[in-house]
């Protein structure tokens, strides 16, 4: 893997660059994962056509440091997204973001400004309140999660978010809930970014209020068939074809 020193975490971020065509989609993952655990099927499926990819596993997760004295505020990460791109000196990039990771890649578009050629989100965060497992995780105090709670998540979860959720700081899922649920105005920030953008949303996810007013108002959107929220395990075909089309 790659590596490189982000000021704004204060640690060394880790990435794979996977060779291919085209300005990089760079991919941003959701709480408790890797981009490293989650992606290469997707990126590596015909559908997705060889585009160059680069998986980014962010502080506190995956390959990268997991320093204690870092915030793991959506913002922050979007800070470390965006020193990633001048790191690299990217002309013009994609970015693709999941879940806590949609909401992420909301405020790294908005730091990235013309170097973005197209932005597409998967369920994201919209909205402050954080999703079912946030709340899960932050009923708990910081010290009650990170000595006892994470450990029983990981031995009771039997899908593959146990395997990331593993090798991910607790400190850091703890601390990304909590921002998660502190929340901003990511729906009104995704509608306003003047660059193409897409919400994707798994089929087992519906109905869902935010998918139905953007696609009314004219945003693009697709359904993804045959999955749900974790949509790159259930139906990697799905969304590396989703992903190749928008970057086209």
């Amino acid at each position: 893997m790659n590596a490189f020193f982000s000021s704004t975490a204060n640690c060394d971020v880790r990435w794979q660059d996977l060779p291919g065509s085209g300005a990089p989609l760079i991919f941003i993952h959701g709480l408790g994962c890797a981009s490293s655990y989650e992606y290469p099927r997707v990126v590596t499926d015909p559908m997705f056509r060889g585009r160059r990819a680069i998986l980014v596993d962010l502080p506190g997760c995956g390959y990268s440091q997991k320093p204690k004295n870092y915030s793991y505020s959506i913002s922050d990460q979007a800070r470390v997204v965006a020193e990633l791109v001048e790191y690299l000196g990217l002309a013009q990039c994609f970015l693709y973001g999941h879940s806590m990771g949609g909401s992420i890649s909301i405020e790294a578009a908005e730091y990235l400004g013309e170097r973005l050629s197209g932005l597409v989100v998967s369920e994201p965060n919209f909205h402050p309140g954080g999703g079912f497992f946030s709340q899960q995780i932050c009923s708990h105090s910081e010290d009650e999660f990170v000595n006892g709670i994470w450990q029983s998540m990981i031995t009771r979860d039997t899908g593959p978010w146990a395997g990331s959720l593993a090798v991910d700081a607790p400190w850091a899922v703890w601390r990304g809930a909590a921002s998660l649920i502190a929340g901003s105005n990511w729906y009104e920030r995704f509608v306003a970014l003047p660059v193409a953008k897409q919400l994707l949303v798994g089929e087992h996810s519906l109905p869902d209020e935010d998918f139905a007013t953007l696609t009314a108002s004219g945003i693009s959107t697709l359904i993804l068939a045959d999955c749900g929220h974790c949509m790159s395990w259930e139906n990697p075909e799905a969304l590396a074809h989703a992903l190749a089309n928008f970057c086209r």
